[in-house]
């Protein structure tokens, strides 16, 4: 029952043959374990006839999980918290286990969990570019998990809007943003979404097709996607290291390497952001290293170098 249970959440609709086949029952047992799902409390629709199966739905309590209303709610609280960066390694864990904690949640505990959620001030915010609708990221990851076309409207990053029908494949978090991965069928091909960019997300209704996406899997498919964009600023810096001792700087720094043979190296990265880029360059502390360019980046480092030493009360004339 357990086996049927976790079956029951990872679909959104199964025909019986295929759930009976799953479980290695005849589809009378699968009756019979369906109706004590039921007298526990498990919300479980059924549909009779050619094409009939079961599906998980939101009941009017929430089933016996040993969870009372305010243990749901906490929980629901702290994942829709990790969901949000907060807790790093752990977003796409907690968007996977709200998702399922949503399904069955009652209307009356939704709305008690997002009245709280509004009322909350993380103590430590994030950055404006990091904040996702979290109503937004549960519906993208619902039509996911459920392979479902979904609709939204999407916002470019030159302020085009457009619509779009997507067959969903994956979400990613990757450096503090969330992106969806999913062929575009106005474009017929495999696009990358940024979250923050996604409007009013709906769910069609309808199932995707079957589609094998290139590269390995998709955060790789995300990395390769973000280096191809082109982006408004390009850096070079020389860093007084060989390439060898760089290789965790430079996956921070989404940058390409070139050993310089004088036990010195010469990274070039990009971003749409001079703050961002001198961020990055904070992952070189363990070694010395020049900006070399563009001359914006030069400047934006001199300026915050010397703000950080009057900070301290040096001087920053050198």
């Amino acid at each position: 029952m357990l086996r049927l249970l976790s079956l029951l959440q990872t679909h959104r609709f199964w025909l019986g043959e295929d759930l009976a086949g799953r479980l290695e029952v005849s589809e009378r047992t699968l009756r019979r374990d369906v109706d004590r799902l039921r007298e526990l409390g498990y919300p479980v629709a059924a549909s009779r006839g050619v094409g009939g199966g079961y599906q998980l739905q939101a009941g009017s309590q929430l089933p016996p999980l040993l969870l009372d209303d305010e243990d749901a709610i906490a929980i629901a609280i702290g994942l829709r918290t990790a969901a949000g960066g907060n807790v790093e390694g752990m977003e796409e864990a907690a968007v996977a286990a709200l998702t399922k904690l949503d399904q069955v949640l009652p209307p009356r505990l939704r709305t008690r969990v997002a009245a709280l959620q509004e009322s909350i001030a993380p103590a430590l915010p994030m950055r404006p570019h990091q904040a996702v609708d979290l109503d937004v990221l549960t519906i993208v990851a619902q039509a996911c998990r459920d392979e479902e076309r979904l609709r939204f409207g999407y916002r470019r990053r030159d302020g085009e809007e457009s619509e779009r029908t997507v067959e969903p494949h994956r979400l990613v978090s990757l450096e503090g943003r969330w992106y969806l991965v999913a062929w575009d069928a106005r474009r017929s091909d495999w696009r990358t979404f940024r979250l923050d960019r996604v409007q009013s997300p709906e769910r069609t209704g309808s199932r995707c097709a079957k589609r094998k996406l290139p590269g390995n899997n998709a955060a790789e498919y995300v990395r390769q996607s973000i280096r191809s964009m082109p982006a408004q600023w390009t850096a070079q810096v020389r860093v007084m290291a060989p390439a060898s001792e760089l290789r965790p700087e430079i996956a921070w720094l989404r940058g390409e390497v070139e050993d310089l043979g004088d036990g010195t190296c010469c990274i070039t990265t990009s971003g749409d952001s001079l703050e961002w880029l001198s961020v990055h360059l904070g992952f070189l502390a363990a070694h010395d290293y020049r900006v070399e360019g563009p001359p914006e980046l030069i400047e934006f480092v001199r300026a915050d170098a010397g703000r950080r030493a009057r900070a301290v009360g040096a001087s920053p004339a050198s």
